[in-house]
C-alpha cells in the first residue's frame, strides 16, 4: 500500500520509505512515521495508522531507518545521530516533493530520535511520540549491569537481541553517541503540539522518562495507558494507542 520512494541521508546512503497519499494532494498533511530499534517500516503500528489516517485525507511517509529494512547501511553502525539525520533528510525529501505541512510520529528509539530532530527543525508542525526513549544512558545503566557496560567498551560491540530473537552485532559506538542526544535537554526546545502516549507498565523503556519529558516540553499532553507494556500486546491497549495517536493528528490537522 503506498508508493516506494528512497532519498539520500547527509553521508549518501540510500535510505528506502513508501508515501500513502489518499488525496493526490501536497497541500493536505503527511506524517512522517519514525520506527523502533531492529523493526522497519513495516511494523505492525505504523501498518495499521496508515490506512487510519488515509480515512482522513493525511498522508505518511514511513521509511526505514539506516541499516534497518530496506535501506542501506550495516545495523552495527547505526546511531541516534544517524537516526536524527535520516528523519531531517526525509523531512528535507518531502519539502523538495512539494509537502508543506509536516507532522512526526516516533516510536521508542524513533521517538529519542524524533525528539531531537524536533528540537532541530522549524518544518514540523506537530510530533507525537509512541513509548519514546528519552534518555538512553538513563535506560542502559538502569537495564545493564556495570560488567555489561565495561565489557561492550573493551570488546567495541556487543550482541542485540531483536524482538524476533535474531542476534545483531551493535558497535560502542551507540552507546558513545549518548552524549550527544540528551532528550530532556532537547525538549524545551520543541515548540510545537506533542503528544507522548506510554503505558506505564513499560518493561523495556521507563515510563518515567516520559513524565519528565511531558512537563518539559512547553505544549505537551502525557496519555498514559494504565497497565500496558511496550508493546502494547493487550489489543484493547493497542487500540488505546492507535486511537489517541489518530485523534491527536486528526485533531490538530
Amino acid at each position: 500500500m503506498g508508493k516506494k520512494v528512497s532519498f539520500n541521508n547527509s553521508k549518501g546512503d540510500r535510505l528506502c520509505g513508501i508515501i500513502l497519499n489518499p488525496s493526490g494532494s501536497q497541500d493536505k498533511p503527511i506524517i512522517i512515521l519514525a520506527h523502533g530499534f531492529s523493526t522497519t517500516k513495516n511494523t505492525n503500528t505504523w501498518t495499521a495508522l496508515a490506512p487510519r489516517l488515509a480515512e482522513h485525507a493525511i498522508s505518511t511517509f514511513r521509511f526505514d531507518f539506516y541499516g534497518h529494512g530496506e535501506s542501506e547501511g550495516k545495523f552495527e553502525d547505526i546511531t541516534i545521530s544517524e537516526a536524527v539525520d535520516d528523519i531531517l533528510q526525509a523531512i528535507k525529501y518531502l519539502k523538495s516533493q512539494g509537502y508543506k505541512k509536516i507532522g512526526l510520529v516516533g516510536s521508542s528509539f524513533g521517538g529519542i530520535a524524533s525528539i531531537m530532530a524536533a528540537s532541530k527543525t522549524d518544518d514540523l508542525y506537530l510530533l507525537a511520540l509512541k513509548s519514546p526513549v528519552s534518555n538512553y544512558e538513563e535506560k542502559s545503566i538502569a537495564t545493564q549491569s556495570e560488567g555489561e557496560l565495561e565489557d561492550w567498551k573493551e570488546k567495541g560491540y556487543r550482541y542485540y537481541v531483536s524482538g524476533d530473537g535474531t542476534r545483531l552485532r551493535l558497535n560502542y559506538t551507540f552507546y558513545q553517541d549518548f552524549k550527544n542526544n540528551d532528550g530532556y535537554e532537547a525538549a524545551p526546545k520543541i515548540n510545537i503540539p506533542t503528544l507522548i502516549i506510554h503505558g506505564d507498565a513499560d518493561e523495556s523503556v521507563p515510563y518515567s522518562q516520559s513524565v519528565k519529558t511531558s512537563k518539559l516540553i512547553p505544549n505537551c499532553e502525557l496519555h498514559t495507558i494504565k497497565g500496558a507494556n511496550h508493546g502494547y500486546d493487550n489489543p484493547a491497549h493497542r487500540e488505546e494507542m492507535l486511537k489517541a495517536i489518530e485523534g491527536f493528528i486528526v485533531q490538530n490537522q
